[in-house]
């Protein structure tokens, strides 16, 4: 397995060890003991799975906040994505940066999302699966999102839309831009 730190502190993009033969493939998804080496020691206890049957559904960004807030272990089992977070932590070196990370069926690679972080995505296929585990429990209450649209955040969606406009829920089209947003997460350097 290996562990690609990026340039946002804690977001680590993991490619896990994939064994083939002509019969097809294996990959170890999770390993607590395994992912706990590598620095993410989070208890998951939810499982989320998400399929998006048209290319160019755009979903998020997404977030819980106070004690609700999630961290995510996210993974691609089906087609492809471009999956897209913003740093949304006070104090960051990245605060209000975004990164983007294609991950799909057959790059296998997955992307840990630290609390702190507003997390969405865009399908680039038909018929798009993912998977992601997350270590608080959803909470109404505590549900939140960035419009994907926002100027300020300046995300490119349109290289990957090709000229097309998202497919959105009437939810996510009601998301306000980050500045009418009161945000409550902090960034805490790791020792």
């Amino acid at each position: 397995m290996k562990i690609i730190d990026t340039d946002f502190p804690g977001l680590k993009i993991i490619e896990t060890d994939v064994f083939g033969d002509n019969r097809g493939w294996f990959t170890e998804s999770y390993n607590h003991a395994k992912y706990s080496e590598l620095g993410i020691t989070e208890k998951f206890i939810q499982d989320n799975h998400s399929f998006s049957s048209q290319k160019g559904t755009l979903r998020g960004l997404h977030f819980q906040t106070g004690q609700m807030a999630q961290s995510k272990l996210v993974r691609c089992v089906r087609g492809s994505l471009w999956d897209v977070c913003v740093d949304l932590r006070k104090g960051s070196p990245s605060y209000k940066q975004w990164i983007g990370v294609e991950l799909s069926a057959d790059n296998h690679r997955q992307l840990f999302v630290p609390k702190g972080f507003a997390h969405g995505f865009l399908t680039l296929s038909d018929d798009v699966e993912i998977e992601y585990k997350v270590d608080a429990y959803y909470s109404k209450a505590h549900d939140s999102g960035v419009f994907y649209g926002d100027p300020d955040l300046n995300i490119d969606w349109s290289s990957r839309l090709e000229g097309a406009l998202p497919i959105l829920s009437e939810k996510d089209r009601q998301l306000k831009p980050l500045n009418q947003l009161e945000i409550d997460f902090e960034f805490k350097p790791e020792n």
